[in-house]
């Protein structure tokens, strides 16, 4: 059996903060704001997964309420959803997400963003895909005001239940 799940997530961009997506740092003049590292992309990929295996999201799960996650790096955050995951009897079958900025250009990020995932989740990097785009100059994103990630997750039950 499959289990398919989306997510998505959004952050303001604000001086000050680091910018973190897929565990990669990345020099720019602007960070995520957020109560942990704001990594858009993988708060966008753990709603995925947990989505596909009908948990609510991550806002539920880490609530920005509690002082344990206060800058938390979310790759700690992907490794519980993960455990998470297996309790209830799945693997991952691949991923599939997208980051929408304006700017920094994150192509020479992607490689790394895709390793670090790929470890925390013990795949093989072929099955975790990341794409950058922009909004032409569109909307929140295009005026440099935030940034946006969507993702999809493929589940598959260890056993047929």
């Amino acid at each position: 059996m499959f289990r398919i799940g989306n997510g998505y997530d959004v952050h303001k961009l604000v001086l000050g903060r680091k910018l973190i997506l897929g565990g990669v740092e990345i020099p720019y003049e602007k960070g995520l704001l957020g109560h942990s590292d704001a990594d858009v992309l993988i708060h966008a990929i753990m709603d995925a997964l947990l989505g596909a295996c009908g948990k609510r999201d991550i806002g539920f799960m880490f609530p920005d309420t509690d002082d344990a996650y206060k800058d938390i790096s979310s790759l700690i955050l992907l490794e519980r959803v993960y455990e998470e995951i297996k309790k209830l009897g799945y693997g991952i079958s691949n991923i599939d997400s997208i980051i929408v900025a304006q700017e920094p250009k994150l192509s020479p990020y992607i490689d790394g963003m895709r390793s670090n995932i790929a470890f925390v989740l013990g795949m093989e990097l072929d099955r975790i895909n990341i794409k950058a785009t922009t909004t032409e100059g569109l909307g929140f994103v295009g005026m440099g005001e935030g940034m946006a990630s969507y993702a999809v997750a493929c589940l598959y039950a260890f056993e047929d239940r």
